[in-house]
């Protein structure tokens, strides 16, 4: 149940439209709901402005399914990440006639409407063609929260110009989010070039010695620009949600 809920159905007890037993029928999920192989944090939206994401791996088609169906009754928008390619299907068998939004780079899904986007913009950048997967993660989670995101791709340190003929695409963003592996070098360059809070994200995309994605996070924390804020190897999902609440 979200805010708009919660405040719709205090106008409607006010009104004299429900009664104070059909009131406290509403609420008897809050503030969470036990399914025996998961506790649902109902209560979330109303906490933090968004409802709590399903994290899939781990979980069987049908635990997500259920889990899915039942966040979709109290929430308008729900997220599930790191998808894999059999769970959309089991959802959309499960959910009927729900909107289920299927986004295969990204491995997520959105069950319900996707907001209209509000004013702000965030950018997401990514250094390689390889950091998509985890730069498009961040992307569909600002857009899930209602942010308009514009995806400048491939323009990593190795041909920085590509980087600079972006700039006034960066300038108008309110937040970046720059995606990165190898050496992770990007953030603090797009750092220094901008009076904007930058969003780092190491991705495990590199050889060797990158050590799946360590050396581009212990890099981005070391960034010399300030204004850099960094999240978890491949966390484009963190990311994107810090960006939304920077952005509100």
């Amino acid at each position: 149940m979200d805010r708009r809920n919660v405040e719709s159905l205090l106008r409607r007890l006010k009104a004299g439209e429900i009664s104070v037993g059909e009131a406290m029928a509403e609420f008897r999920s809050l503030p969470f709901e036990e399914m025996g192989y998961a506790t649902l944090d109902t209560h979330r939206a109303i906490r933090r402005g968004f409802p709590e994401a399903v994290y899939c791996a781990g979980k069987s088609d049908a635990q997500v399914a259920g889990i899915l169906e039942r966040l979709s009754k109290h929430h308008r928008t729900v997220l599930a990440t790191r998808v894999r390619p059999t769970t959309a299907t089991v959802v959309a068998d499960r959910l009927g006639g729900a909107k289920v939004h299927e986004f295969p780079e990204a491995r997520m899904i959105v069950v319900g409407a996707m907001p209209n986007p509000r004013k702000g913009l965030v950018a997401v950048v990514t250094a390689g063609t390889s950091d998509g997967p985890v730069a498009e993660e961040a992307a569909v989670t600002a857009e899930a929260m209602g942010h308009r995101v514009d995806r400048v791709y491939d323009v990593g340190v190795a041909g920085v110009h590509r980087l600079l003929d972006k700039m006034k695409r960066l300038e108008r963003a309110r937040v970046i989010v720059v995606v990165a592996g190898m050496e992770g070098a990007l953030p603090s360059v797009v750092s220094g070039l901008v009076d904007k809070p930058v969003i780092a994200v190491p991705t495990s995309v590199g050889y060797g010695a990158s050590f799946d994605g360590l050396a581009a996070l212990l890099a981005m924390m070391n960034a010399c620009s300030p204004g850099v804020a960094v999240v978890n190897i491949d966390n484009g999902f963190g990311a994107g949600y810090l960006a939304a609440m920077l952005d509100r």
